[in-house]
């Protein structure tokens, strides 16, 4: 009998994976955690491991894409509008992902790190932008997507670095007519 990946014994299993090496990583360093730590916790071979993620950066890359998505909340954008009020909620879960992630997180995965929440924004902008323009020229749509979304990432670096005096809300909400009216004169 062969099992599908959405079959449920094999989202438990991906599951209690991701779920252990969270718990490991609470412990150790990222570039302490060993696969065979991994199956020790998670009470599982190394076959199944492997059934599941090609290597440890794998497993890294999607328990940190899956923990952003909760963070982020993907589908309740997805139908909305960009509004300053998506702006602030969007801004806010970035922050509330790397704020959590600063502790366990450590120098060598910032790229990673930067990488996929860059990514998971641009999917969000894009899938908004084409349900609030959808005659529009995809490829524009796209390029203001990645805009967009390097934009947010690199303000919530620069909230990181130097304004946690702040709540990200104060910090994000005085530029976001600049985004959403360009930069003409004469801001509403």
């Amino acid at each position: 009998m062969t099992h599908t990946k959405t079959d449920p014994r094999i989202l438990r299993t991906r599951k209690l994976i991701m779920d252990s090496f969270i718990e490991l990583s609470g412990k150790k360093e990222f570039k302490d955690i060993t696969i065979k730590d991994i199956t020790t916790e998670a009470m599982i071979n190394r076959a199944t491991f492997y059934y599941h993620f090609e290597d440890i950066y794998d497993l890294l890359e999607k328990v940190l894409s899956e923990v952003l998505l909760i963070n982020l909340n993907g589908d309740s954008y997805e139908k909305g509008e960009l509004n300053e009020g998506t702006f602030v909620s969007i801004f806010g879960a970035i922050t509330n992902f790397q704020t959590s992630l600063s502790n366990r997180c450590h120098r060598g995965y910032e790229d990673t790190i930067a990488r996929i929440i860059r990514e998971q924004l641009e999917i969000i902008f894009y899938k908004m932008l084409l349900n609030q323009r959808p005659s529009e020229n995809k490829q524009a749509l796209n390029t203001a997507a990645v805009m967009l979304s390097w934009g947010l990432y690199g303000a919530s670096v620069e909230w990181r670095r130097s304004s946690r005096t702040i709540s990200p809300e104060e910090f994000i909400k005085p530029v976001i007519p600049y985004i959403t009216h360009g930069t003409k004169t004469g801001l509403p």
